[in-house]
């Protein structure tokens, strides 16, 4: 298994957290100098808040962890392809390289539907999908099998 599995074995452990908890699996770690300093899961539903996706809930904890909104020096892991919202965040913290797992054909800004990390912004992160792509999808597909199963007559 490499480096980037194992993270983002981390990251699915914190998407079935999501999905155990009612919550579209998703789950992020941020990693600096091999630690992990921020971890985050969807937790929408719980906080009722549209911004508390995965990636920005584990930007917040590495931003806490590291008393800075800079994550120049940090990676981060995520099963599912950045939204916008959450596209727009790390470039914001300078998050020099994204590793992510299932590509999002409906609301992803870094393939799916749009790259903003193709455009003029200062500081685009160097991308790499595709990593554990098999079971991240996987998560996800049961979660909406599962929920479309409870909302059948």
């Amino acid at each position: 298994m490499t480096e980037q599995e194992r993270y983002m074995e981390q990251a699915l452990i914190l998407a079935r957290e999501a999905a155990a908890a009612g919550e579209v699996p998703v789950g992020c770690v941020i990693v600096r100098n091999g630690e992990i300093v921020g971890r985050g899961r969807n937790r929408r539903e719980e906080k009722h808040s549209t911004a508390s996706h995965a990636e920005m809930e584990a930007i917040a904890r590495a931003n806490e962890t590291l008393g800075t909104w800079r994550l120049e020096d940090c990676e981060l892991y995520v099963t599912l392809e950045p939204c916008p919202m959450c596209a727009g965040a790390i470039l914001n913290a300078r998050i020099p390289r994204v590793w992510y797992g299932a590509r999002d054909a409906y609301m992803g800004a870094c393939g799916g539907v749009t790259n903003l990390f193709m455009e003029a912004f200062p500081h685009p992160p160097a991308l790499v999908g595709g990593i554990l792509a098999q079971p991240c999808r996987e998560v996800l597909s049961d979660f909406f099998a599962r929920l479309r199963g409870e909302r059948e007559p």
